[in-house]
């Protein structure tokens, strides 16, 4: 097995599930004792909150970048960042190591192309949604996204910030989420994109009006793939 290196980028919460995961993924497909050659950096979620500045993404790089090095120093043949919206800094971390980084925007993209599914709905950070790093992936594999309706990108972003990143889980919470999946399906999307690890938490996969691709379970399939040496890295 290959040794891969997660830079945890947000919240503790999105950490342990990316270590969960893999975990789960790769004792299934290796062996009943079998467990990931994994190297994590969880770094702490206050140097990264609340990014609004150009200033405080360059900063926020500067600490991916530092966390890349290190793992890649240590060891780690391929890296993870463990968090949709630090893709924002993907080009900058990517430039700053030798080892290759699954964006997880490209593994999307793929699962749906694969799916035949070409019309969704992104859900996530204000900047995951409103901003063009993440979708413009997805765009290039054939995927028409809807506009975003900034009424839901404020209540996205107090639900994640504010709750789910502390760990914290309520029925308004899944209500809303709910609430606003139905929204986009009358709106004509055909699938949703769930573009944040923590929403997972509130959302009901396997059981929703429209199909959800959920990227931290796309991610982390992705990453055992390439653990187990069953992929190519994209």
């Amino acid at each position: 097995m290959r040794k891969l290196g997660i830079i945890g980028g947000m919240s503790w919460v999105s950490t342990a599930m990316y270590y969960d995961r893999i975990n789960r993924i790769v004792q299934k497909r290796a062996a009943p004792m079998a467990s990931a050659p994994l190297l994590i950096e969880s770094l702490d979620f206050c140097q990264l909150y609340a990014l609004v500045e150009e200033r405080d993404w360059q900063r926020a790089a500067g600490v991916l970048i530092d966390s890349a090095r290190r793992l890649e120093g240590a060891g780690a043949e391929a890296l993870i960042i463990g968090a949709n919206s630090m893709h924002r800094l993907y080009d900058d971390v990517a430039a700053s190591v030798n080892i290759p980084i699954l964006h997880i925007a490209e593994y999307v993209g793929l699962t749906m192309k694969r799916a035949g599914h070409t019309n969704a709905a992104l859900i996530g950070t204000r900047n995951v949604m409103t901003e063009s790093f993440y979708r413009k992936r997805l765009v290039a594999h054939g995927i028409d996204l809807l506009p975003p309706n900034m009424e839901f990108v404020a209540m996205l972003d107090r639900i994640i910030y504010d709750e789910l990143m502390v760990g914290k889980v309520t029925r308004d919470a899944q209500r809303t989420l709910k609430t606003i999946i139905t929204n986009k399906a009358q709106e004509g999307a055909e699938a949703i994109v769930l573009a944040c690890t923590e929403l997972d938490l509130v959302v009901d996969v396997d059981a929703n009006v429209l199909p959800v691709f959920d990227s931290t379970r796309i991610h982390c399939e992705a990453a055992a793939n390439w653990i187990l040496d069953q992929e190519e890295v994209h």
